[in-house]
């Protein structure tokens, strides 16, 4: 009779846990996937305790001294959706020069996750780019060699979170354009948009580049 009481308390937990497990499931199979549309341009706003967060999730941030607006906007419900990264990130992106979301790639690939980006050749070497800042963290990047543009702008979040839109991620564009962004959770969506990025990471591997046409060599 003692073993079998001994025994009850164990039997109890474990019939706990697997009940927790359950309901966890349970509610993410019930979570409406992402639909949302973001336009532009957003006001100047306070994202520092966004960023702050991400770098320290474990830590409570103080009160931000910042003098811009702090609250919801377009750009900080852009911001919020990248930084939900945990495991990957993948950008096709045409122009990059937006420090705050140059800051959220870097610190997501801070936290492990794995980040890719394929940029325009032309436009990552202008000023303010944030590619070389990228790169010197050590994400990887690669970018086209043609004469036409790279003129993709899309995110792809855990490769099943799709950021699609006009916006370059740039601060002219997010403050100063009349831009749009659609972010969603929808595999027969997001899937064509992973095998043409996987298509591009493949035909940019530096590996393939050729430095002469084929009549000089």
């Amino acid at each position: 009779m003692w073993a079998a009481g001994a025994r009850r308390p164990g039997l109890v937990l474990a019939a706990l846990a697997a009940l927790g497990l359950a309901l966890e499931a349970l509610v993410a199979r019930r979570r409406r996937p992402v639909r949302e549309v973001l336009f532009f341009p957003s006001r100047p706003s306070c994202t520092e305790a966004l960023l702050a967060e991400a770098a320290s999730p474990d830590d409570t941030p103080g009160p931000c001294p910042c003098p811009l607006p702090h609250g919801d906007c377009a750009f900080s419900r852009l911001l919020r959706h990248l930084l939900s990264a945990r495991r990957s990130l993948e950008l096709c992106l045409f122009a990059f020069s937006s420090p705050q979301l140059g800051r959220a790639v870097r610190l997501l690939h801070h936290r492990g996750v794995r980040v890719r980006v394929v940029t325009d050749a032309q436009y990552m070497a202008l000023k303010g780019s944030q590619i070389g800042l990228l790169r010197h963290a050590g994400i990887q990047v690669r970018h086209d060699q043609e004469s036409g543009f790279m003129h993709h702008k899309f995110a792809i979040v855990d490769r099943k979170m799709l950021i699609t839109g006009s916006l370059n991620w740039t601060t002219e564009a997010i403050q100063n354009n009349r831009e749009n962004i659609l972010i969603m959770e929808d595999a027969e969506y997001v899937q064509p948009f992973l095998e043409e990025f996987e298509r591009i990471w493949e035909i940019y591997d530096p590996l393939k580049y050729m430095f002469f046409s084929k009549e000089n060599q």
